[in-house]
């Protein structure tokens, strides 16, 4: 699946809920889905910088894209890395640079979050986006 396409379902799952008490319940159920990072990477050098929680993340290379693993020590940071991870995992380092993220803003993820929980999201995209360029580079 493309990454627009992993969006959309995204947005479309999301949608099925009637209120955001559900969609938090449904954020919590995916970060328990999460591909966890291994332990060695449980480290300053991984952890994402803007954020309220920790939350690690740690890319590689297989098959000319970029796999995604974290982990978080919240619950809902982890939801929202769970979401950005099946969105951007899987995929090839110019579509995860090109990707726009304009779901999180139509499942209404940002407007529902703190403020210091908004800017950790923003933080977490741009941290995947730079693993992206990173990969780029060394393709090129």
């Amino acid at each position: 699946m493309t990454i627009q396409e992993i969006q959309e379902e995204i947005v479309d799952e999301f949608s099925m809920f009637d209120d955001w008490m559900q969609r938090y319940e449904y954020m919590i159920e995916l970060g328990k889905s999460l591909p966890l990072i291994d332990d060695q990477y449980k480290t300053e050098d991984y952890i994402i910088k803007g954020c309220q929680s920790k939350v690690w993340v740690h890319a590689q290379m297989k098959d000319d894209k970029v796999v995604f693993t974290a982990d978080s020590d919240a619950i809902i940071t982890k939801g929202i890395i769970a979401i950005l991870i099946r969105a951007f995992s899987n995929q090839k380092p110019q579509d995860i640079i090109d990707a726009d993220t304009s779901f999180i803003d139509e499942i209404g993820l940002k407007e529902h979050l703190s403020p210091t929980r908004a800017n950790g999201l923003v933080s977490m995209i741009k941290q995947l986006k730079l693993y992206a360029v990173a990969y780029q580079t060394q393709l090129n």
